[in-house]
């Protein structure tokens, strides 16, 4: 992980891991299927190879993709998600529901594959029960501020 951000902040942690250019339309690359290094690059129009090569390693070092060599000579790979990866999925589901609503032109709505209904967000609390909205959430603390202070 490059630290950009050293704030005791998850947004900004997780963005130390995803949030440099390319990296989120790599590892959504994976999930929609392409496995090898040419898929992932004919995927990503314009991205330059030795970006593409220093993404991929980082994210084999940040736990979120797995490299298997498939071919020896030459040396070929292909990459998929880990679970650590795949549990990106909401995030790019996420993302682009906010689009849908906000951007000027749409290109793709998440649907439900049955009925073929869009898609709304539903926070849901396994310790009650209950589907809540997002005026009833609040964020918490989840380490102490002295464990936050000293590292």
């Amino acid at each position: 992980m490059k630290i950009q951000y050293n704030l005791p902040c998850n947004i900004a942690q997780t963005l130390n891991i995803i949030g440099d250019k390319w990296s989120l339309l790599i590892l959504h690359q994976l999930l929609i299927g392409r496995e090898t290094y040419k898929e992932i690059q004919d995927g990503l129009e314009g991205i330059p190879t030795n970006l593409l090569s220093e993404r991929l390693k980082s994210m084999e070092t940040d736990e979120l993709i797995l490299r298997e060599l498939y071919q020896s000579h030459p040396p070929r790979y292909k990459y998929t998600l880990t679970d650590k990866g795949f549990d990106l999925v909401d995030v790019f589901n996420s993302l682009m529901m906010w689009g849908e609503k906000h951007l000027n032109k749409c290109y793709k709505t998440v649907v439900h594959k049955n009925c073929g209904g869009k898609v709304q967000h539903r926070y849901y609390c396994p310790e009650c029960g209950n589907y809540i909205n997002s005026d009833e959430l609040s964020v918490t603390n989840s380490i102490k501020d002295s464990e936050v202070k000293n590292g």
